[in-house]
């Protein structure tokens, strides 16, 4: 196999509840992932010259080694000996930086690609162990689909595919810093959380209108005020008929669910006519 095309599909965060700071300076966290249908082209191909060459579609990103995608294939080439030469090129689709796992979901892609073009034989277990040393959502962006993260995140719990709906997603014009928001968050004094299982109850159940009112996020306590363009996207799709909206991760971006495609389609057109993102999607989950 000289070539091979992979998807590396972004996830939301249905809920997300941070618990406690850890000694080793992250937090233990309890949320419910969801994969939607957005997702990063990302290509490997055999090449003649040594080493591993990143190519991405973007002058935001790094196509050094400090690239994520570059870090998970050269992690396995070391550990197997291989000496192939290797180009991985990604085209971004999904917001970088937004809080939906772009850099994460490349870098699993990578990691499987990798173990697939070169027969390495290693399980998705295997792989998700690896995967845990280079980010906290690596594991869950090789297992995919909906389950409960603790732990790091890395702590995962498979669940059934939860009801269908129509999802918008809305990345603002602003960047988020994850150290900000886990710096400035105090789980101690978090007033408000998310019932993480009776969102699992409404998933099992089918419940998409039970499981749309629990959809809650702490971090937006500390990102919404610094960021109040999150508001103002969370308020149009509330408006034009979401059944909640939240942000995703430590944001930016939002997500808004809808049980009526042309509510959906609405609430896109306000968004473009309004300017408020960068980014914008109609799409769904997928298992």
């Amino acid at each position: 196999m000289d070539k091979l095309e992979l998807k590396a599909y972004g996830k939301i965060n249905l809920g997300l509840d941070v618990i406690s700071k850890r000694p080793d300076g992250y937090h233990n966290l309890d949320m419910i992932m969801q994969t939607v249908d957005v997702y990063d082209d990302v290509i490997l191909t055999k090449i003649e010259t040594d080493g591993i060459v990143v190519k991405t579609d973007t002058t935001i990103l790094s196509n050094g080694k400090d690239n994520l995608a570059y870090m998970a294939a050269m992690s396995l080439m070391e550990e197997f000996g291989i000496r192939q030469g290797l180009e991985i090129k990604i085209n971004k689709r999904i917001p970088i930086a937004g809080g939906m796992a772009g850099g994460s979901s490349d870098c699993a892609a990578t990691l499987m690609g990798v173990n697939r073009m070169f027969d390495l034989g290693l399980e998705k277990e295997e792989l998700m162990e690896r995967g845990v040393k280079l980010g906290a959502d690596v594991p869950y962006c090789i297992l995919g689909g909906t389950a409960i993260a603790r732990g790091i995140g890395e702590i995962l719990t498979p669940l059934p595919a939860p009801p269908k709906c129509h999802v918008v997603i809305a990345t603002p014009p602003v960047s988020v810093s994850t150290a900000f928001v886990y710096g400035n968050i105090r789980p101690d004094k978090i007033t408000r959380r998310p019932d993480i299982e009776k969102m699992v109850n409404a998933i099992k159940e089918q419940d998409l209108y039970q499981l749309s009112e629990l959809l809650y996020n702490v971090m937006e306590e500390v990102t919404v005020p610094k960021y109040p363009i999150i508001q103002d996207i969370k308020d149009i799709m509330l408006e034009d008929g979401a059944l909640n909206a939240i942000m995703s991760g430590s944001g930016p971006t939002v997500f808004g669910l809808y049980d009526n495609r042309e509510k959906a389609e609405k609430t896109v057109e306000v968004l473009k006519a309004k300017e408020l993102t960068r980014q914008l999607y109609l799409t769904k989950f997928i298992q």
